[in-house]
């Protein structure tokens, strides 16, 4: 049998009789340039948030970054450059030595590669993941998962059939105050849980909602066919791949029901204990702008039903400013507020409010349910690629958290409630409408 790091941690882990403490493994195991204690990390999508990913790890002296790709010859240049300064400046044990790669392929060929951090447009998000699983490598995905709902299953199969770390981009979870919500939730401390009110920012009435800008030429130095990759072909202009291009367009995306509200979402499902479900009725109202450019859902009011009762109701920020605010004086453009039969909690970065005060003051007891503690989302994936522990957003939570946008995208879209069968994952009613939303047809040769 071939020696690889994943073969020879789980080997020696099972002889040890546990998976809780990381093994330091020499890196001539494996033939590997970077010393064993230390992953060796490719970035792929090294854009604004691929940045912050890179320089959110590059302080991390568990890793060691080695590879960085993009379609922007200028974005991979500047990554190598962010990286270099930092681990010189700090000392890094690490060799700044980065290659830059324009063909994801090149980089996951690479064997001394142990995982990836995947930050491209969410239309490349589970593609690429999925190929990086297939090279053996462990992967940070983006949120959300993508444009397509089948890819997402199929991701999560095959993560679970080569026994890879998956950590999901909802950083929230790695967030004292969003634990210690869910936590006030799981253990009862707002009574039985009724409902959720969830939100977040839209995209609203931009320019791009009702206008084309004229078309452009490429620009020398990036890959605009491998940028779109999946996507169909459509002239060239900069808002096209803009961060809000690749956010607000649908060729690319969902728009930010997906983008931004995976976050909310994702602690909603946390609190309400629903990792490994989700609801079962979809119905709702959206407005999709026609025009322009940018032609995701703009705006939306959706009310989702859990098979226990439970309800959530999904908003944009301008839809939910007036529901909110009657018990929440405090609302921004993002939270996620959990109502129970005695009192509330809600909770947004940087902040969480309460029915009653007296819920601040909560000390859990040791036999309480005490949630998964992740201080650092980034050196939480380093150390499960070295410990093999499933990380805080494992890939299982992805898919159900992900799974309300695109029911709630569909529902607006096709201006009907949809029901939803969680214990078998499939439509009620398997109307090949409804998939032909969920789903997309990949650009050939671009599919998987």
């Amino acid at each position: 049998m071939k020696m690889n790091r994943r073969t020879f941690l789980k080997t020696t882990a099972a002889a040890a009789g546990t998976f809780a403490v990381p093994v330091i493994v020499p890196s001539s195991v494996f033939g590997k340039t970077a010393p064993g204690n230390r992953v060796n990390l490719g970035f792929i999508g090294v854009g604004n948030q691929g940045t912050n990913l890179l320089k959110g790890t590059a302080y991390n002296k568990q890793a060691q970054i080695v590879a960085v790709c993009d379609c922007f010859e200028s974005r991979r240049q500047a990554a190598i450059e962010a990286v270099t300064k930092i681990y010189t400046e700090n000392e890094h044990p690490a060799k700044a030595s980065i290659q830059a790669y324009a063909d994801v392929q090149e980089l996951l060929a690479r064997a001394d590669i142990d995982g990836v951090f995947i930050a491209t447009p969410d239309h490349w998000h589970v593609p690429i993941a999925i190929q990086a699983v297939q090279a053996g490598k462990d992967v940070y995905v983006e949120k959300p998962l993508g444009v397509s709902l089948d890819y997402a299953f199929k991701l999560r199969k095959l993560v679970g059939q080569k026994e890879a770390v998956l950590q999901y981009g909802t950083q929230q979870r790695s967030d004292g105050y969003f634990r210690f919500a869910c936590e006030l939730v799981r253990n009862g401390y707002i009574g039985k849980i009724k409902k959720m009110d969830v939100w977040c920012d839209s995209v609203g009435d931009h320019k791009y909602t009702k206008t084309i800008p004229p078309q452009q030429p490429v620009p020398a130095g990036f890959d605009y066919d491998r940028w779109l990759g999946p996507a169909p072909v459509k002239p060239y202009c900069d808002a096209r791949v803009s961060n809000l291009g690749a956010y607000h367009i649908y060729d690319y995306a969902l728009g930010f029901i997906a983008g931004w509200g995976a976050h909310p979402l994702d602690i909603a499902q946390w609190g309400n204990n629903t990792d490994d479900t989700a609801p079962i009725r979809y119905e709702g109202t959206g407005v999709i702008p026609t025009g322009g450019l940018f032609d995701t859902i703009s705006s939306w009011d959706m009310n989702c039903t859990y098979a226990d009762g439970v309800t959530m109701h999904f908003m944009d920020t301008r839809t939910a400013t007036p529901v909110v605010s009657e018990y929440y004086p405090k609302m921004r453009d993002h939270g996620t507020t959990f109502h129970g039969t005695e009192g509330w909690v809600t909770v947004r970065r940087g902040a969480i409010d309460f029915s009653s005060e007296t819920l601040r003051k909560v000390k859990l007891k040791d036999s309480e349910i005490h949630l998964y503690n992740s201080p650092d989302h980034y050196a939480n994936f380093v150390d499960c690629v070295k410990s093999r522990k499933k990380p805080i957003s494992p890939i299982e939570a992805a898919v159900q958290s992900d799974l309300i946008s695109h029911l709630s995208n569909a529902a607006i879209r096709l201006k009907q409630p949809i029901e939803w069968d969680p214990k078998n994952e499939k439509l009620v009613k398997d109307e090949e409408i409804i998939l032909a939303v969920l789903n997309r047809t990949a650009r050939k040769p671009w599919g998987l």
